[in-house]
């Protein structure tokens, strides 16, 4: 059994900006670098850190793995956030604007194309999609490191697709740095425990949350 720990990236400028960020690939803040200091000191110990191939997530890890002394650091493409399509880059007032009532008031209580509902623009990943390159990935890595701990530096629309794909759906909003563990069976069943945060909860701003 492979224990992974899925954790949120650092803050990132379009975080700052209260930007949907998708595939996109702004940079972290230097908070999100200083999230990415205090998280490490939470840890506890590990055997790898492997990260989506996005800056604020590779980066987030790579602050983590120096910090640990961790020498297994590897980046995962499948850890990659959902492509957001012509939501990229926007705020979530310019995307009420342009498509009324599209977003629930929580993003922990998207499911796209759970109906065969076409209401997501044209580029949007369904959870579908999501999920089949999230599984591979999640079995991929069990399989480098089994029976191991590992730290897996992701994105907020991967975690939520991931809980309700695991029968874990309706979470509250999740900030920088919060994290899920998952564990991964030799079978290449999962099942998926509890949330954690890596940061000082009285450090965190509430537009964090409401970015993907």
């Amino acid at each position: 059994m492979t224990r992974i720990l899925l954790v949120r990236h650092g803050e990132s400028t379009w975080n700052a900006d209260g930007r949907w960020q998708g595939q996109a690939d702004p940079p972290l803040t230097d908070r999100g670098r200083d999230q990415a200091v205090e998280a490490a000191a939470r840890v506890g110990t590990i055997d790898a850190v492997v990260t989506s191939d996005l800056e604020r997530a590779a980066v987030t890890g790579q602050i983590i793995a120096r910090l640990l002394g961790v020498d297994h650091l590897a980046t995962e493409a499948g850890l990659r956030e959902r492509d957001a399509g012509p939501l990229s880059g926007l705020t979530r007032t310019e995307i009420h604007e342009r498509w009324p009532g599209l977003l629930p008031d929580d993003p922990a209580g998207f499911v796209p194309d759970a109906d065969g509902s076409p209401r997501w623009p044209d580029g949007w990943e369904p959870d579908a999609d999501l999920w089949a390159r999230l599984e591979v990935a999640l079995v991929a890595i069990a399989r480098a490191v089994p029976d191991g701990d590992v730290l897996a530096v992701t994105h907020g629309g991967v975690m939520y697709a991931l809980e309700r794909h695991l029968g874990a759906a309706g979470r509250p909003r999740l900030s920088n740095l919060d994290a899920v563990s998952v564990e991964v069976g030799s079978d290449g069943r999962m099942s998926v425990g509890e949330r954690v945060s890596l940061v000082d909860a009285a450090h965190t701003l509430a537009i964090e949350a409401d970015r993907i």
